[in-house]
């Protein structure tokens, strides 16, 4: 250790102010998602044959399927558009909080410290 020992953080930034900062940033994360989990986010796959409508908790709301794309012949095709809508849909909701994330943390990377 230096000798004097540990002064600070650089910029004068003392611990009690580095402590305030983080329990603000914990509580926007907090009303982050809190706000992310009432919003909505659709996709559509098949050109318009299946949507999907899932909320930031990662549940479906809602699932459209147009008529037309029910072939009997074709189960398998069906699936796989609903299966696409809806990850797609998780996707875009994953993507926003993610930005959102980066920019409340400015780009830092702190997992699970809150």
């Amino acid at each position: 250790m230096a000798k004097g020992g540990f002064r600070g953080m650089p910029g004068g930034m003392n611990q009690a102010a580095m402590m305030r900062q983080a329990q603000k940033m914990q509580q926007e994360m907090l009303r982050m998602q809190e706000e992310m989990e009432t919003k909505t986010y659709s996709a559509t796959t098949g050109g318009g044959m299946v949507t999907a409508t899932v909320n930031g908790k990662h549940e479906v709301l809602d699932l459209k399927i147009n008529p037309e794309a029910v072939d009997p012949e074709d189960v398998d095709m069906l699936q796989d558009m609903v299966i696409a809508a809806v990850n797609e849909a998780m996707r875009a909701a994953d993507t926003e909080s993610a930005n959102n994330m980066a920019r409340l943390t400015g780009g830092l990377n702190i997992g699970g410290l809150f």
